[in-house]
């Protein structure tokens, strides 16, 4: 019940937001080759902020995230970033596990937010 009623807050913001509509960032924002992420480890409570370069893979703890591309929108719109992510879990011994895939929006993390017991990665901007 109460991931229904999470999926429906989700819809409803969605919904609300004509900016996230679409799948992927429109067609006149700029594309740039570094993504700042902001990552948190549950299980100790550490904070850190990765550069993460488009299409190069960066490792947190057993996750392996890849940027597959970091979107901005140009200076006289609505300050906005978006990444598109590919986010695989790599425990030895076991068969590497997706974990997410698509994109984040630096203005609303919650929308499209990685689910993983113990590290947290939200998109902050791009560069």
């Amino acid at each position: 019940m109460r991931a229904l009623s999470i999926l429906a807050a989700i819809l409803f913001a969605v919904a609300a937001s004509p900016a996230w509509a679409q799948t992927a960032p429109a067609a006149n924002w700029r594309t740039l080759e570094t993504a700042q992420l902001q990552t948190l480890d549950k299980v100790t409570g550490r904070v850190r902020t990765l550069e993460a370069p488009v299409e190069r893979e960066v490792m947190l703890g057993t996750l392996s995230v890849v940027v597959r591309a970091c979107r901005k929108r140009p200076p006289e719109e609505p300050p906005e970033s978006a990444a598109y992510l590919d986010v695989v879990e790599r425990k030895s011994g076991e068969q590497a596990q997706s974990v997410f895939r698509g994109w984040m929006f630096a203005s609303a993390p919650a929308v499209s937010a990685m689910d993983h017991p113990v590290y947290d990665i939200w998109v902050v901007g791009c560069r």
